[in-house]
């Protein structure tokens, strides 16, 4: 069984932009469930599917599947719910952690989050200079909710109060 465990946090500056080169990401959801998603992505050249299960703190089950470009490409466009996720990623490393930092675009443009995997929820790390607020709990900033309510909806609610 694969299992990901994984925190979630704002960024606090543009330190990291000089620290990696981004993949373009683009991912889809064909089963948007409370305990389970199913999601396909195509990573620069290559294209995946990713089934996780029902989040118990910061883990839960995930298996992902190496899907032929073509196939991923066809279910991004037919199958998925909308909006697709866009959003360019960055991979730096730092004290022995590796960091994924989504710089999101389309309906989700401005929203930037930085991820790091663990080995075990309570293990510890050091928090590079550039993060800032963790935001693991609020289910929000999970991508499958990204689709369901996308972030340049967030703006409008909070400008209109």
């Amino acid at each position: 069984m694969g299992t990901e465990i994984e925190r979630k946090f704002l960024l606090t500056g543009d330190e990291w932009r000089t620290m990696a080169a981004g993949v373009v990401y683009c991912q889809g959801y064909l089963c948007l469930e409370k305990d389970s998603t199913v999601r396909v992505r195509i990573a620069g050249d290559k294209a995946f599917l990713t089934i996780k299960g029902k989040s118990s703190g910061i883990s839960r089950m995930e298996y992902e599947y190496p899907i032929p470009l073509e196939d991923a490409r066809v279910m991004l466009a037919e199958l998925c719910a909308r909006p697709i996720i866009e959003k360019k990623r960055y991979r730096i490393t730092f004290q022995g952690f590796v960091w994924e930092v989504d710089e999101f675009s389309g309906e989700n443009e401005g929203l930037l989050v930085a991820e790091i995997e663990l080995e075990e929820e309570g293990q510890e790390f050091e928090k590079p200079s550039w993060i800032g607020e963790e935001v693991s709990s609020d289910r929000r900033y999970a991508n499958a909710n990204l689709v369901r309510n996308p972030y340049s909806t967030w703006k409008q609610c909070s400008s209109s109060r």
